[in-house]
Order: structure tokens, then sequence, then C-alpha cells
């Protein structure tokens, strides 16, 4: 599945964008769909949909960030290009996104350790927090790749 998103986006990203930076988009992109997945299958009370696509999110999100450094010590920094306002707003999305991206692993494993010990009202309330956040950090991470790459290339 993954490998046919690759594809697909390969089909439509510029030779210069390296095959990593497109990867990473992909991959937060899909950690984005399997978070809200999770949310709606636990919203619907299947507990086993809800904990398989919230550890497949959790994978997918741990496959990003190899990708991600590894993609940074390959091509290391890449500036941003844009001037004016549009400038100002991927900053301003980079340095939330960069923020709050630190809390994600940390409230994710959190979340998987309230689960086993069946702490389930700490494991919702502590959800609430962690969802919005990490639903953030993946799609702000894909809008900056659009915005790095394809907006002001």
């Amino acid at each position: 599945m993954i490998a046919t998103l690759i594809a697909a986006a390969d089909a439509v990203v510029p030779a210069a964008v390296h095959p990593l930076a497109t990867t990473n988009a992909v991959l937060n992109a899909l950690a984005t769909v399997l978070l809200v997945a999770g949310w709606v299958f636990i919203r619907r009370g299947n507990v086993t949909a809800h904990r398989a696509a919230m550890v497949a999110a959790f994978g997918v999100s741990a496959v990003f960030l190899g990708c991600y450094l590894t993609y940074h010590y390959l091509v290391g920094h890449v500036p941003f290009r844009g001037q004016g306002a549009v400038r100002a707003v991927y900053f301003a999305i980079l340095i939330s996104h960069i923020l709050l991206a630190v809390l994600v692993p940390v409230l994710a494993l959190r979340m998987f350790f309230l689960a086993w010990r069946g702490r389930w009202e700490a494991h919702r309330r502590l959800g609430r927090v962690t969802l919005p956040i990490w639903l953030y950090v993946s799609v702000t991470g894909v809008v900056i790749y659009a915005m790095l790459y394809h907006l002001v290339p």
C-alpha cells in the first residue's frame, strides 16, 4: 500500500525533490488517515480495530522518523525560498509543528502504557489531548512539504 502511494506521488513530484521527502509526506498523510480511522473505530465501540489503527499509526510515524532523519542526514538543511507573507505563514506552521512534534512520541508511548495497564479513564483523558496534537503534527508535516517543494520550490 505504501509503495503504491509513493509511486502515485512520484508521478506528480518534480524530479529535483528527493524521494525521501515525498516518502515522508506520504507517511505523514498515512498516519493522519490511520489516526482518524482509529478515532472513528473507538467512537463506534470497535476496540480491536481502534487498537490496530493506533498501533499502525505509531508504526508509520516511527518509520517516518527514521526516513526523516535519514533524509536530513543525506540532504541537509533545505531552505524555504518564499518571501513576504507566505514566509511568515511557513515559519509559523514550521515552528508550531516542531514544538508539538517533540511531544508526540512521549504522549503516544504514555497512551500505549495506559492502555496496556487497562487505565481506560486516564487513557481517554490523555487521548483527548494527544489525538489533536498528533493530527496537527501529521497534517502540518504534509503542508510543510507542499510549501517547501511545490508552492515555492
